[in-house]
């Protein structure tokens, strides 16, 4: 390992260490007031000053700055928010911007003591992955819910986690409540997995970077539907990660990330 990267990772260590305590213990106050009153504005204001805080803290510790445009795409009323997923950064920059927020989580962290209670105070929708197609009736019947108590649903349709110009996966979840719903969906694009990759043990100084694209209206057929969301998503998502390689990032590039510049260069050329 580099001095650099030694250095880049004795940060990081500092971040983890304050962003898992303060986690802890905002989990166990959320949690509790949401075990004991449900959902209240206080929990909203806990999760936002979470946000807020966490994306100071890479700020100052790792030296990860945060850049989010484009809210003026998100509708009033309801809507669902679908993002790109390349780090827990991603929750940071998007949560503050999408009014009362409602993510769909995979059922593992709503179990988790005190952090699922906090979530379902949050309006935090559970996906049981496990089962599959069978956990999707289930799903829209959450997400409808919240869709009429004016929240914005926030999904990954990917998934989980991929790493930064990985080649796309997108999952049939979102087509399902695209259809069910009839509401505007948002595209979201971002770069961040460039700076705070997936289980990544080093987290690099740069610009992470979302953008809310603009939305893609209420019933079309899902196939259209399915290829204007993944063009959007990646075509933008490729521009900001192109962006920042060519400004400069603090993470070397590996053989995987070279070859996938390499490719979407040439794509680009022709």
């Amino acid at each position: 390992m580099s001095f650099k990267a030694a250095i880049q990772a004795i940060r990081t260590a500092l971040f983890y260490v304050v962003f898992i305590g303060q986690t802890a213990i905002l989990a166990i106050v959320a949690g509790t007031i949401g075990l004991l009153f449900g959902t209240t504005p206080f929990a909203q204001a806990l999760s936002r000053y979470w946000c807020r805080s966490n994306i100071a803290f890479l700020r100052v510790l790792t030296g990860v700055k945060t850049q989010v445009d484009g809210d003026e795409n998100i509708p009033p009323g309801g809507c669902i928010i679908a993002s790109k997923h390349q780090s827990d950064w991603d929750i940071f920059a998007i949560f503050p911007h999408a009014g009362r927020p409602s993510f769909i989580a995979k059922k593992e962290l709503m179990n988790i003591p005190f952090f699922g209670w906090a979530a379902r105070s949050l309006d935090c929708i559970e996906i049981d992955r496990k089962r599959g197609a069978q956990a999707i009736p289930e799903m829209i019947k959450q997400a409808r819910a919240s869709i009429d108590r004016g929240c914005r649903l926030i999904i990954y349709p990917e998934g989980t986690r991929r790493p930064a110009l990985a080649p796309p996966d997108y999952r049939q979840g979102i087509v399902r409540l695209y259809t069910e719903l009839n509401v505007p969906v948002v595209p979201v694009a971002l770069n961040s997995g460039l700076f705070w990759g997936r289980n990544a043990k080093v987290i690099w100084p740069g610009t992470a970077r979302a953008r809310f694209l603009p939305p893609i209206e209420p019933g079309l057929s899902p196939d259209v539907f399915m290829q204007r969301l993944r063009e959007a998503i990646e075509t933008e998502s490729n521009h900001l990660s192109l962006e920042a390689i060519d400004q400069g990032i603090g993470q070397p590039l590996d053989d995987r990330l070279k070859s996938r510049v390499a490719e979407l260069r040439a794509g680009t050329n022709h």
